[in-house]
């Protein structure tokens, strides 16, 4: 029975700790996690165990686990995967209660069952597992460096944790060059046990952590990750780095949805939904970390450029465009506040252009001009090199003006282009943790970090958005479809569950043969589509199961002929148990709705522009649930199907109330009925406004690895 877990704060916070496998060999894991703890200035109980009982660094060393006096906060393990099962057992027995499990070798090598039987027996003792397969980790508040990376970490206020062990090493050397200080460093490996959202719970918490990084390979359990994120994001910026954008991610080629939301699709849009900013590069992520940490929020959206050459000025406009910065126009104002620290012949329009003659008492003006006024929130310094400028004085002057703006509260941003000269300027920024970049681009794209999450924390906290639908006549559905021994629902099965949603379709009727089928066009009305309906034919149109735009009688005998021909020669055993009639509706506005369960973020919502060639244009953006319905607007925004909607060529604006109403159905029937796995639209077509939508062809999947 499993017992209840300790505080995740004993992780980083331990009283006492005890490294199991502490070799006196200094090149192995062991020694250097031990040495890296000593040298780090931990200031609690620390204890070593190895088979030999050799002293080692001036320390006494215990020849058993049960020999050291518990209870203990955290094991460090760094002994051969076959012997560690063992060690956790003694670890239970004195009172342990995390296990940071550096050792390898087991699901990353197939031992699978293996890591599982330890973290089950961990749990079952109330003990909390980190790994296996890491590096370890670091905690500035108890100054606890238990890695086998460098000794040379900077205390600070960032906050990283990796899933890849050899670049989380590598980052450590990179933060100490960049003078980036860290909070934490923890190495996630495996995650066997505990895993991102655990950690984060703890740096959401942690006063010391200014910002969250992560390097993520793939999630596991992403809708708690997705719960966390959303309130992590709202207190402290959370920059994330994934791996895996090829096109190898996941496919499910039964849904358009499932082949459609490979794992990076997926992940993109709900990173963006919880308001993680995702860097494409390292440099990227550890700007923006740097930046946020280094930066107070801004109070408005109010940004001034200040420029000494006017190219660089229209270069730092055009990437406040692109990054979202949005500049100060008010023409009167600038002319009050910058009017005595521009010439003549500069500008006081935004950018502020103090010339190619400004020297750093020409800058230190325009600064302080700018500290003088309340309605400028944040400042972009840029600088070139010119023959009239006192190089000997740029550092001092950026700096100063940082420490000036940070104090008021107002954030500033620097880039510096020049030769040598400037190059050994910006590295004695850098060192000092001012914002100095060489590339504007760069500049800017930081200050856009910090205006994403500025907005994220101003944005008020939305209310979800459900449809209460009747739960028990669609698992009795399920069961029966089940019981016919099938995963997926066939026409007039579809035909029901939308009526229990009430999602109107199209006026239908199944003929189970061509008698009936003429019978029932004649009673629909013409013109008609005619699907061949089989649980041995999932993709109709592949089979040649659809005839569309029939518009008589003869027209209706010839397709239905071709249709039970068609699939009986793309499929002789199929069971075709007869060809439904459907009125037919124009497919002049197609959109696509979907709903899976992802394999890393649960219950997922698609749309996106409909119609045979879904596959073809990939014109579609997902979220996770659920969501509310002006999230579901932002979503149908970023497609072209949202201009399709408005309405195109003087046609009129489509129902899209209704088209959410049917995003908000199809999300709940996915959260809720956790049996199925696909539900699919395509195409929901949109009348005008206030004329509804319907669903023309509907496909829904059931999850063959769960029941109701």
């Amino acid at each position: 029975m499993e017992t209840q877990g300790p505080d995740i704060r004993t992780l980083f916070e331990p009283a006492t700790i005890m490294v199991v496998g502490v070799s006196t060999d200094p090149t192995k894991v062991g020694y250097k996690v031990f040495d890296n703890i000593l040298s780090g200035g931990y200031k609690g109980k620390l204890f070593m165990v190895n088979s030999k009982g050799t002293d080692v660094l001036g320390h006494k060393a215990h020849k058993s686990i049960l020999e050291v006096p518990g209870p203990v906060d955290m094991a460090i393990i760094c002994i051969p995967a076959k012997f560690v099962l063992d060690a956790v057992k003694d670890c239970a027995s004195i009172g342990t209660k995390m296990l940071v499990v550096i050792t390898s070798g087991f699901s990353e090598a197939g031992k699978t069952e293996e890591e599982r039987t330890i973290v089950k027996f961990a749990r079952e003792n109330g003990m909390r597992v980190l790994g296996p397969n890491i590096f370890g980790l670091y905690s500035a508040n108890s100054s606890m460096n238990a890695t086998f990376g460098s000794k040379s970490i900077l205390p600070g206020n960032v906050g990283i944790l990796t899933q890849s062990g050899a670049l989380g090493i590598a980052m450590i050397g990179r933060t100490a060059i960049d003078r980036i200080g860290l909070s934490t460093m923890v190495s996630l490996g495996n995650k066997s046990d505990l895993d991102e959202s655990d950690l984060i719970e703890y740096l959401l918490d942690d006063p010391s952590t200014k910002v969250i990084m992560l390097y993520i390979e793939g999630v596991q359990n992403g809708e708690r990750l997705v719960e966390v994120l959303n309130r992590a994001t709202r207190t402290k910026p959370v920059i994330v780095i994934k791996s895996g954008r090829s096109k190898r991610g996941a496919m499910a080629a039964a849904s358009h949805t499932g082949s459609l939301a490979g794992s990076d699709a997926v992940f993109e849009k709900v990173m963006r939904q919880c308001g993680v900013m995702r860097a494409e590069t390292i440099d990227e992520a550890f700007n923006w970390c740097k930046f946020l940490s280094a930066c107070p929020l801004p109070k408005g959206e109010n940004v001034v450029i200040v420029t000494n050459g006017g190219g660089i000025g229209v270069m730092a406009t055009d990437a406040c465009e692109k990054y979202d910065v949005n500049l100060l126009e008010d023409p009167a104002l600038m002319h009050e506040v910058f009017r005595q620290a521009v010439p003549d012949y500069g500008s006081i329009k935004n950018p502020i252009d103090i010339t190619g003659g400004a020297r750093t008492q020409d800058y230190d003006t325009a600064f302080s001009a700018g500290l003088k006024t309340d309605r400028i929130d944040a400042v972009i310094a840029l600088y070139c090199e010119t023959a009239m400028f006192d190089v000997d004085n740029l550092e001092r002057m950026v700096e100063e003006n940082f420490r000036l703006y940070t104090k008021k509260g107002i954030p500033i941003t620097f880039s510096l282009l020049g030769g040598e000269k400037v190059e050994k300027v910006l590295n004695g920024l850098r060192e000092k943790g001012v914002p100095a970049f060489a590339d504007v681009y760069e500049c800017v794209q930081s200050l856009g970090a910090l205006y994403k999450h500025y907005r994220r924390m101003n944005a008020p906290v939305e209310r979800t958005d459900t449809y209460k639908f009747d739960l028990p006549s669609v698992e009795g559905l399920v069961s029966r479809v089940r019981a016919d021994g099938r995963t997926f629902l066939l026409a007039n099965e579809a035909q029901e569950l939308m009526a229990l949603l009430d999602i109107p379709m199209p006026r239908n009727s199944v003929a189970r043969n061509l008698e009936e089928a003429i019978k029932a066009a004649e009673v629909i009305g013409y013109p008609v589509v005619m699907k061949v309906v089989s649980k041995d034919i999932i993709h109709k149109s592949d089979a040649g199961g659809v005839a569309l735009d029939l518009e008589n009688r003869d027209e209706v005998v010839d397709a239905y002929q071709a249709i039970i021909r068609s699939c009986r020669r793309y499929n002789p055993d199929a069971l075709i148990e007869g060809v439904e009639v459907c009125e037919q509706i124009s497919l002049k506005n197609e959109t696509i709705v979907g709903a899976r369960l992802d394999a890393n973020f649960g219950p997922v919502i698609m749309f996106g522009m409909g119609g045979i060639y879904v596959e073809v244009l990939k014109d579609v953006s997902f979220r996770a649930l659920p969501v509310n319905r002006k999230e579901i607007l932002r979503l149908i925004k970023e497609t072209k199907a949202y201009t399709l909607l408005l309405g195109v060529r003087g046609d009129s604006q489509k129902d899209i109330e209704k088209v959410i109403d049917t995003v908000i159905k199809v999300g709940s029937l996915i959260m809720d009925c956790r049996s199925m796995s696909d539900i699919e639209i395509n195409p929901l077509v949109a009348f005008d406004q206030g004329k509804g939508v319907k669903a023309i062809d509907v496909r829904v999947l059931l999850n063959k690895d769960r029941g109701l």
